[in-house]
């Protein structure tokens, strides 16, 4: 603080007034719209002059003000993260991601929830982007199926990444997780082990993901010469409780499966429960494999054998397709990254009982 002051004084500043932009502009002897430039981080910048810009800006210990930054813009320095998920853990994960993504950046994180099948949805979301002036908003699924947020985006000027199993707009606009790749893993896994009665718990409707998981599921066991029966095909919500009453449905019936493929790894640790409620062992008696190696996936007992599905690493690549916009560079340009699911095998599956 001392030699911040003592900087000003030298620079022909009052004692204990905040610098402003104008006195960076004067002292490093180029235009407000440089330093303004140096500040959000434009790349119309000769390296030369940012250098000495930011030497007075560090010197003085000038701190520009978020809202005046968001006036001078007519957008706030806010992403937006839109999301209608019951996974806390996906939640969370995708919101590390962005995190890592905005940090020194000047942007900032702010998350909206929201319910897909109410009635003022789209009010409430539109509100939101309009209200908080998004610089951009990052949508998960379900929000990024909806076809009508991207077009109401585009409608009142706020940029997107839409991350989905499925391509579903230019490549600027998405990032793809290709949910049918892993699934189709995990089925194979359990074929190679020797199993042939295969339970399955799906996600809800409403998500593509259950869709692209499922058909992939079915698809590679039909190609080992194995057959989903319907009776053995659950419906569940993405929650740990309803992994739990599906898996006791399915543990219930007169010939029950060896193995259960959960459509996410909150509905697989449900599984677990069923299974030791019932007295059964996992994983001589079940096996379990779930999707997303949540971070609970390895640390329960015993492990959870799953998809991995990088979430966090997701939510980074979205945000970062966002802040290719701030420093003028053409998302569409850039290198698209595409997220190919893998197995990861742990203790919950085993060969199943002779």
């Amino acid at each position: 603080m001392e030699d911040e002051e003592a900087a000003a004084a030298d620079n022909g500043l009052t004692p204990g007034r905040a610098p402003t932009i104008n006195d960076i502009a004067r002292i490093a002897g180029v235009s407000k719209k440089t330093v303004s430039r140096v500040i959000n981080q434009s790349p119309f910048v000769k390296a030369d002059t940012r250098e000495k810009v930011e030497a007075v800006i560090a010197d003085l210990g000038f701190s520009p003000d978020p809202q005046a930054r968001g006036l001078a813009f007519r957008r706030s320095f806010l992403i937006g993260m839109i999301y209608d998920n019951p996974s806390p853990n996906y939640v969370v994960n995708m919101q590390q991601g962005i995190l890592d993504a905005v940090r020194g950046s000047g942007m900032e994180l702010v998350v909206h929830p929201c319910d897909r099948t109410t009635d003022d949805f789209m009010t409430n979301v539109r509100g939101f982007a309009v209200r908080q002036k998004l610089f951009g908003a990052v949508l998960p699924p379900s929000v990024s199926e909806d076809e009508r947020v991207a077009s109401m985006l585009n409608e009142v000027g706020c940029p997107y990444v839409r991350i989905a199993s499925v391509s579903l707009d230019a490549p600027e606009h998405m990032v793809v997780t290709n949910d049918h790749v892993g699934a189709a893993e995990a089925a194979r896994h359990l074929v190679e082990l020797g199993h042939r009665r295969i339970g399955m718990i799906t996600g809800p409707d409403l998500f593509r993901s259950t869709h692209e998981r499922g058909d992939g599921f079915r698809r590679a066991l039909s190609e080992a010469g194995v057959t989903l029966g319907e009776d053995m095909v659950v419906r569940g919500a993405y929650t740990f409780d309803s992994g739990v009453a599906a898996a006791r449905e399915l543990l219930s019936r007169k010939v029950r499966p060896t193995a259960i493929f959960a459509g996410n790894d909150e509905m697989a640790i449900g599984v677990y429960q069923a299974a030791r409620d019932m007295g059964i062992d996992v994983p001589f008696d079940l096996s379990i494999v779930g999707f997303d190696d949540a971070p609970m996936s390895s640390r329960i007992w015993p492990t959870l054998t799953t998809v991995k599905l990088p979430i966090r690493d997701m939510g980074r690549m979205a945000a970062e397709k966002l802040l290719a916009r701030s420093r003028g560079l053409d998302p569409a340009k850039l290198e698209q990254p595409e997220v190919i699911p893998t197995l990861i095998a742990r203790d919950s599956s085993a060969p199943p009982r002779r």
